[in-house]
């Protein structure tokens, strides 16, 4: 086992103990072996569909708002009309494990007309979300604009927003993963309409997120426009900080890349190093570390698809060898988001999103 994986581990077993309530001393604390897996709509009240992005509080972000660590956030892609970049709503399941049926999911933030939320949704351990923004007029390309970076407060007001000519790096931000170091972070953000990785260096006050730097750091991955999808890009994006090393989806390539010293680079690479172009993949969208330094890539079928393997979650190592896979959806194009973290019951879980079902599906991993 390398020294990367064992650190990523200590810090996770940190962070667990930092979190986890204690056993009862008078009592034997038991948990079942089998995972007790929760599904849980995320149709809000107004009937937003296909969720995208998920994201999960972390365990030191502030208590003083209407989000608490452990809460599970969904953006939503689409209205209740399925127009796609027309979605306005992230909902929340509660960190007291409730789950939600489907139009009751609880709305942690409803923005005005001309949204449509993507999977770039992050959270700030200082008390902020950040969600793309990607909006269509009529759910087609052909009225699709760049878009917009939005942080919303801990009690789901809109704070600010970060468009795409203020940051001069944003064209369509699809999905984003932060280096968060409390009162600064680096946002690493891809970009769907032209095909481009940027990178934000954010100034972070109780007030609010302020822009003070950003790099385009990779550009080449292919963006089409697709029927079913709106449009194909680089999508999930997951950092190895031990080797200041960023990891690409580029869902249009079929291809995982990775991108060396993305959190230092101010000149772009072109694609970065190929990881992976197995035949398991099949249009990754969401990229993800898990605990066991193993990479997990949501499938969502646009390319090399599979009808005998739909919706497929799957596993790579770091060098992009196939490990296992799983399906989150009997149908194709269900797998979309994925997170790992702290979740309800204090259970470390990977939480991913089935936007055919329009619902989140939790797996437990590790006990409290």
């Amino acid at each position: 086992m390398s020294a990367r994986i064992i650190a990523r581990q200590a810090l996770l077993a940190a962070a667990l103990l930092a979190i986890l309530p204690p056993a009862p001393a008078a009592a034997e604390t038991i948990f079942p072996f089998l995972p007790q897996n929760v599904t849980s709509s995320t149709v809000p009240a107004n009937g937003d569909l296909n969720p995208y992005g998920v994201a999960i509080v972390p365990f030191d972000f502030p208590t003083d708002g209407v989000i608490q660590p452990g809460d599970i956030l969904v953006s939503n892609f689409n209205n209740s009309a399925n127009l796609q970049g027309t979605g306005s709503t992230i909902v929340k399941l509660t960190a007291n494990g409730t789950i939600a049926p489907s139009g009751s999911a609880t709305t942690f933030f409803q923005g005005g007309t001309g949204l449509g939320l993507t999977t770039a949704l992050g959270v700030l351990r200082a008390g902020f979300v950040i969600v793309g923004n990607v909006p269509t007029s009529d759910g087609t390309l052909a009225t699709v604009q760049p878009g917009s970076l939005l942080i919303i407060d801990r009690n789901g007001n809109l704070v600010s927003t970060i468009a795409a000519s203020q940051a001069n790096t944003l064209d369509g931000p699809w999905d984003l993963v932060t280096f968060d170091l409390g009162d600064s972070a680096l946002l690493f953000v891809s970009n769907v309409l032209n095909g481009t990785v940027s990178r934000l260096t954010l100034a972070i006050s109780p007030s609010g997120v302020t822009v003070s730097n950003a790099t385009v750091i990779a550009t080449g991955y292919m963006h089409v426009p697709n029927q079913a999808a709106l449009v194909l890009g680089p999508t999930g994006l997951a950092l190895d900080p031990f080797q200041d090393m960023l990891f690409v989806a580029s869902t249009g390539d079929n291809a995982i890349y990775s991108i060396a010293s993305a959190g230092n680079a101010t000149t772009p690479v072109t694609l970065g190093t190929l990881v992976s172009q197995d035949p398991h993949l099949r249009g990754p969208l969401a990229l993800g570390f898990g605990p066991n330094g193993h990479l997990l890539a949501a499938n969502g079928d646009a390319v090399n698809a599979d009808p005998t393997q739909p919706s497929e979650i799957v596993e790579f190592t770091e060098t992009g060898s196939f490990v296992t896979q799983f399906n989150v959806d009997a149908g194709q194009g269900g797998a979309f988001g994925l997170a790992f973290g702290s979740t309800p019951a204090g259970f470390f879980s990977l939480v991913t999103v089935d936007d055919v079902a329009s619902t989140i599906q939790v797996y437990p991993l590790l006990a409290p």
